[in-house]
């Protein structure tokens, strides 16, 4: 039997693994505010674990890090600023 014509052989397709969000000596805090605004969408909502691809322990840390800075008035609660297309 030839060896090159296997049936069930995968595809080497190469990919590129994506980078991690936070990298090992970054640290999550309110005060690191180029970290901190990755995780906020453009309404000014905390984005979920899955879209960010972090951790549970350091989704748990950018929340209670971005609630902080909320309510030190370094992030906005809410971003309704509507743009109007007149």
């Amino acid at each position: 039997m030839n060896k090159s014509k296997r049936p069930f052989t995968k595809s080497k397709r190469s990919f590129r693994r994506r980078l991690p969000p936070i990298q090992s000596g970054d640290q999550i805090d309110y005060r690191n505010m180029s970290l901190i605004s990755r995780f906020i969408s453009e309404q000014g909502k905390i984005l979920s674990r899955r879209v960010n691809r972090v951790t549970l322990k350091q989704q748990r840390l950018i929340t209670i890090a971005i609630k902080q800075a909320r309510i030190l008035s370094l992030l906005p609660f809410l971003n309704n600023q509507k743009q109007f297309e007149r």
